[in-house]
Order: structure tokens, then C-alpha cells, then sequence
């Protein structure tokens, strides 16, 4: 079995100082934590700040290996119903952020999108691609591959915002336990 990669950097999505309000212990023993998100495979996480630093909403973290700075340590992955609300709130904002900054790896799965099964393609995972948008898709970047979000909604008239796509698998596959195929985020 392949090891999971890890996560290097992350983005805050809300900060309990006085720890998690469902921990069952007394408020003096639990521990202050961080619900970020992992900004290579968005998992969904609980980081222990080490004591006496600052740490703010959206904040990008260093969760690697090497010397931390402001993490102590990665606690656990955690599961979109175990974020607060704050988290749930902040989640979508955040996740457009990471689509944006990495624009050039979601366009790349436009030109390299491949059939996962006989009857299924990759491209039908995004919300609102079916067979014809497919096609048009697989036609255009045929001829030249795609190279931005901008170009894709030029030259796609019928998708006019790829990245609005993105960001609703992204969720989806977040939030919803059942979903067979991960293609953005890790089970």
C-alpha cells in the first residue's frame, strides 16, 4: 500500500483558543486548536499552534516536516462535519482562493481529463458537464490545449466560469462522504 502524502502548507480557516466546545473535558485541560485546510490535496485538518503565537483566519501555515514556526504539530485529518461553523463558513472562500492560485493545475486537468470507466469521463465529475459539453471540451483542447480559466470560457461558450466548476467538485467531495470518485481532495 502507497503511503498518503502529506500535507505542507495549509490555510486557517478558524482558531479555538480554549479548544473545541465538544471536547468533553473541563476547559482547563483541553488543548488550544486550528482548523485549516491543505492547500495541495484539501484535506481538512486539526493543528495544535504552539503556544504564545499569533495565528489569524486565512493565514497560510507550515505544516511540513522541517521546522515550524508557528504549528506544534498535526493532530488529526477531520471530516467536514467536524468543522465549527466558522470553518464551514470560511471553507468556501478559502477553497476559491486555492482554485485561483493554482489555476495552471486545474487547467492542466481540463487538457489531461481522462475516462475513468467505458461510460464515464473525468470531465463528468464537474457539475453541469454532461456528454455534449464533454465532447466540446475534448474537441477544442484536441486543437490546442488550454492555458488559462479565461481561455477555457473564450473558447468553451457554454463554460463560462471552469473555475465556479472546480470549486463545486472541490466541495462536493468535502462534504459529501458518498462520493465514489476523488479527483481534487483525498478520501
Amino acid at each position: 500500500m502507497k503511503a498518503e502524502k502529506k500535507e505542507v502548507n495549509a490555510v486557517v480557516l478558524d482558531v479555538l483558543l480554549k479548544g473545541h466546545p465538544d471536547d468533553p473535558r473541563p476547559p482547563f485541560k483541553r488543548e488550544p486548536i486550528v482548523q485549516a485546510i491543505g492547500l495541495e490535496q484539501f484535506k481538512l485538518l486539526e493543528l495544535v499552534p504552539k503556544p504564545e503565537v499569533t495565528i489569524e483566519l486565512h493565514e497560510q501555515v507550515y505544516i511540513g516536516d522541517a521546522e515550524r514556526q508557528k504549528i506544534e504539530r498535526v493532530k488529526r485529518r477531520i471530516g467536514y462535519d467536524e468543522l465549527t461553523q466558522t470553518a464551514k463558513g470560511e471553507l468556501p472562500y478559502i477553497i476559491d482562493s486555492i482554485v485561483k492560485d493554482r489555476e495552471k493545475d486545474f487547467v492542466q486537468f481540463f487538457n489531461t481529463a481522462v475516462p475513468i470507466t467505458p461510460k464515464m469521463h473525468m470531465l463528468h465529475l464537474l457539475p453541469g458537464i454532461g456528454r455534449k459539453l464533454m465532447w466540446e471540451i475534448l474537441d477544442a483542447r484536441a486543437r490546442k490545449p488550454f492555458e488559462s480559466f479565461s481561455e477555457i470560457a473564450a473558447r468553451i461558450k457554454s463554460l463560462p466560469h471552469p473555475e465556479k466548476m472546480i470549486h463545486a467538485r472541490i466541495m462536493e467531495e468535502l462534504q459529501n462522504k458518498d462520493v465514489k470518485y476523488h479527483v481534487f481532495t483525498t478520501r
